[in-house]
């Protein structure tokens, strides 16, 4: 009997998932472990991995498409055995509309959150008709642009009469869409406010000017619209306070020389950064200062019994940030090794949703990328981010004389229900020491 995978719930808030591609076409022989598809969540695109061994009998769900949570996306199973497309499991209950919120961004925060309602398959393709909102998938959309059609002319036969990437090829080769309409001729005004067409040869040459890039509109993924709701919500709903600190560099980049040299003639494969030494002294002053590793929970503060410090990782088409459970646990060489292998993994695109989640501080650094400094916006449910700067030379005073420093800028952005300012001057100011004094982190 053929084993059905179904679309897995990858991230805690996830209720549907885009299939980006397929990594396997029907026919092949897979593996347990063998990674089947790319699947976009709210949060990451990650692989979905094969749990059977066999031969990918059949694929339900096209790439482009997006799957409600639990519905079947291929089957596995032994050669020449035949299998059907499983019905899609019924909608749940449908929940009482809320009251309307105080405010347009509240309203569209909450829409935002909906879930998708999952619904049986249209027996038939669908056009869309005037005036009706164009349901399309963002690959479909894009191909269509490609290939100079109008998707307004596509039958659409996924979920609602949604157009997904297999119609706009079927209408490709069939020759049934129409093509996309051309630009609309230039018009100019005249003396009586009359609309006058002007010839394209009796306009005024002008130098041709190349442009930066293609001209279009790119739909949002499902991360970059998860990104852009939770950081509206962040800003809108939480009372951020920004504390900005200077601390003397010239000491941490010292003892990182010589313990990367120590790390290098002993061949540990250790390479430490200068964000690793952050890392630890965020950790150690959450633990000086616990009342910073603290959530606001709506009625109530919720205080961590660990510190799990995240770092902000650039990735294709957003931001993540993967999470070094029990920091102030380990030394410099063990966050430097977790660090790279987590870094590694998120520009991979091969975290689990447990590696990303459950923060109680973050990190973000924009040193390496020459910002001096910056505030950033808080991650619920943290009390507080900190953003580092770049390491600048500068002129500083030191006793009476006037000489070259090494000047590094910490702003630490703090949500004001939760914590108040002087909590946050005593967290940087242990930060402060720590990052002064380094050799205290090698203890």
């Amino acid at each position: 009997m053929a084993n059905i995978i179904d679309m897995p719930k990858l991230s805690d808030t996830m209720t549907v998932g885009t299939l980006v591609k397929w990594l396997k076409k029907e026919g092949d022989v897979v593996k347990a472990g063998d990674m089947l598809a790319e699947v976009e969540t709210d949060k990451a695109t990650m692989e979905l991995e094969s749990f059977f061994d066999g031969t990918l009998l059949k694929i339900f769900a096209p790439g482009g498409s997006q799957v409600a949570i639990g519905n079947a996306l291929c089957a596995i199973g032994k050669p020449g055995e035949t299998v059907a497309a499983p019905a899609p499991k019924a909608a749940p209950a449908a929940k009482a509309a809320p009251a309307p919120a105080s405010a347009p961004a509240a309203a569209s925060a909450h829409k935002a959150k909906a879930p998708a309602a999952k619904t049986a398959p249209r027996a038939a393709a669908v056009v869309a008709t005037p005036g009706e909102r164009l349901r399309i998938s963002p690959l479909a959309k894009k191909l269509a642009a490609e290939l100079g059609l109008d998707p307004a002319g596509i039958a659409g036969s996924g979920p609602h009469g949604r157009i997904v990437r297999a119609d706009v090829l079927a209408a490709s080769s069939s020759g049934s869409a129409p093509a996309a309409a051309a630009p609309a001729p230039q018009v100019s005004a005249s003396s009586d406010h009359s609309a006058v067409r002007t010839p394209q040869s009796a306009l005024p040459s002008t130098p041709t000017i190349s442009p930066i890039q293609e001209e279009k509109l790119v739909p949002v993924s499902n991360m970059r619209a998860t990104i852009a709701r939770r950081l509206v919500e962040s800003k809108v709903s939480i009372p951020h306070f920004y504390l900005d600190i200077e601390v003397d560099a010239a000491p941490l980049l010292e003892l990182r020389a010589r313990v990367n040299a120590t790390f290098e003639k002993d061949n540990s494969g250790v390479k430490l950064s200068v964000n690793d030494f952050i890392l630890k002294a965020a950790a150690e002053a959450l633990r000086a200062v616990p009342a910073m590793n603290t959530s606001w929970a709506g009625n109530a503060i919720q205080h961590h019994a660990g510190v799990h410090v995240s770092f902000a990782v650039a990735i294709e088409d957003g931001l993540i940030t993967p999470v070094i459970r029990d920091t102030h646990t380990k030394d410099l060489a063990a966050i430097s090794r977790e660090t790279k292998d987590l870094a590694k993994r998120a520009k991979e695109k091969k975290l689990t949703p447990a590696e990303f989640t459950g923060g109680t501080f973050c990190v973000t650094n924009l040193g390496m990328m020459g910002v001096d400094r910056f505030c950033a916006i808080i991650n619920p449910p943290n009390a507080g981010i900190l953003a580092v700067g770049a390491t600048v030379k500068k002129p500083v005073v030191s006793g009476d004389k006037l000489v070259i420093g090494q000047r590094m800028n910490l702003t630490l952005s703090g949500d004001h229900r939760v914590v108040d300012g002087a909590t946050g001057a005593q967290f940087l100011a242990a930060l402060k020491d720590l990052l002064e004094k380094p050799a205290l982190m090698m203890l």
